[in-house]
């Protein structure tokens, strides 16, 4: 497993970004037992973290909510949300609509957390000026990522090479956060799990897995997973 090098890496102070502020007061994350608290200082301690493990564990929910909080104080200028786009044979330009219109139903989980953190008008705003910004993962190449955070959910269906291409991305005052579990890959030989064998030792990058005993989302939930284990 990839460890954290045990020191904070010095990150440059990102300039601040003019956004629509909502008036209510933001709500930081709490986490709600201790695999989500390792998570979040995971998270705060690294520039690349990877969440690995079951469904319904908060993992989306956690980084969510942290990339919200780092935005709303100013701490990074954007978000980055992406994911695999397995479903549509990695292709999206047959699918009518803008960008932003094709990528959205892939991007649902980050949207229910950011309206709750953020509140709707924030969150509106943030989408229509690309303070958080959809990017499909297969056009990032040639990207470099600086003062942002990035979400990359979903990450056990993405290819080795895609995963090479958008860990390469990292820039100056950039995080970023991958989350997947590997029982539910669509393809034969995950992205994600052949990155967080290969980066192991690497300072500044953790590793963080869920168990199925760290599932929150409902007792229905865990009993549904526990039975497709058996």
């Amino acid at each position: 497993m990839a460890t954290n090098s045990g020191k904070r890496a010095r990150r440059e102070k990102a300039e601040p970004t003019n956004i629509y502020r909502s008036n209510v007061a933001f709500k930081e994350v709490r986490p709600i037992n201790y695999i989500q608290e390792t998570y979040l200082q995971a998270i705060k301690d690294n520039d690349i973290t990877f969440g690995v493990g079951s469904a319904g564990t908060g993992k989306t929910y956690v980084a969510g909510f942290y990339a919200a909080s780092e935005l709303y104080h100013k701490r990074v200028d954007s978000i980055i949300l992406t994911r695999p786009n397995v479903e549509t044979g990695r292709s999206l330009g047959f699918l009518p609509g803008t960008l932003e219109e094709k990528n959205a139903p892939y991007l649902q989980p980050f949207d229910d957390v950011f309206k709750k953190a953020l509140g709707p008008g924030f969150y509106e705003y943030a989408l229509k000026s690309k303070t958080i910004n959809p990017q499909p993962l297969g056009f990032m190449r040639g990207m470099t990522f600086e003062n942002c955070i990035v979400l990359a959910d979903e990450m056990q269906n993405a290819t080795k090479e895609e995963m090479k291409m958008i860990l390469s991305r990292i820039g100056k005052n950039c995080k970023m956060i991958f989350s997947g579990d590997t029982e539910q890959s669509d393809i034969p030989d995950s992205g994600l799990e052949d990155a967080t064998r290969r980066l192991q030792g690497i300072p500044g990058i953790e590793v963080v897995t869920f168990l199925d005993e760290d599932i929150v989302r409902s007792k229905m939930c865990k009993q549904i997973i526990l039975a497709y284990r058996r």
